[in-house]
């Protein structure tokens, strides 16, 4: 035993790398977030100025319910399958389920005034990055939010439904405040929940779990962005 009074040596080297490790894998989430932003963007902005392509959506129903269809499916098999499969091919999935979004959100331009769609965009980042934040560096276990959080997001998810089929101005703007309050929890707690994860997985499936976890961040905002767009936005 060292009668030195200073910390041994031998605990650093092992801190430093789980620090590395967690902000390697961050990195690599964030990465695969904002490129999927940045293709839905551009393929919403793309469709929404080609009005072959938004009369085909508007006048065909099935292939547009078809495409959300699909984006579930996505969801679905990336999430359920993201230990076996390569990264290579978790990226091409989450590259085509981003262009497939891009696709179905840009009747969401065209819906609401430009100001309304640049406003809620900006709201939603600042409040995405505050509660990411948050998720990553707080030091308090956000475990317990799972279950409300979950249940909240299923509730969401079926009143959603139902308001397809059943237009109400009131249910309209509770779904979208619930939205907004789930999806703001859900952010803090995936942040966490990735943070975690970066210590836990072998190196093998760190692609693999990015990409998935980028999905998890990326639905996160973009169901924010939604829920603040119809609670506060114009319509054209």
């Amino acid at each position: 035993m060292s009668n030195s009074p200073f910390p041994q040596t031998h605990s650093i080297p092992g801190a430093i790398g789980a620090d590395v490790r967690v902000s390697a894998f961050l990195r690599s989430v964030y990465g695969w977030m904002f490129l999927g932003l940045a293709i839905t963007a551009l393929t919403a902005t793309f469709v929404a100025g080609s009005p072959s392509l938004v009369e085909a959506l508007v006048a065909n129903r099935l292939f547009f319910f078809g495409l959300i269809a699909a984006e579930l499916g996505l969801v679905f098999y990336i999430s359920a399958r993201v230990a076996s499969l390569a990264p290579s091919t978790a990226a091409a999935l989450f590259i085509v389920y981003s262009a497939l979004n891009g696709v179905t959100l840009s009747l969401v331009l065209l819906a609401y005034t430009g100001a309304s769609v640049a406003t809620a965009f900006f709201v939603s980042a600042g409040m995405f990055g505050a509660l990411a934040t948050y998720g990553t560096a707080t030091q308090r276990s956000l475990a317990g939010w799972g279950s409300f959080l979950f249940m909240g997001l299923v509730g969401v998810v079926l009143a959603s439904i139902v308001g397809l089929f059943w237009q109400n101005d009131t249910m309209g703007f509770v779904i979208s405040i619930v939205g907004v309050i789930v999806f703001t929890g859900l952010t803090a707690y995936d942040a966490q929940r990735l943070k975690a994860m970066a210590l836990q997985l072998p190196d093998g499936q760190v692609g693999s779990y990015a990409v998935s976890g980028a999905l998890s961040l990326y639905l996160d905002f973009i169901n924010l962005f939604l829920s603040l767009l119809r609670l506060m936005g114009n319509r054209r």
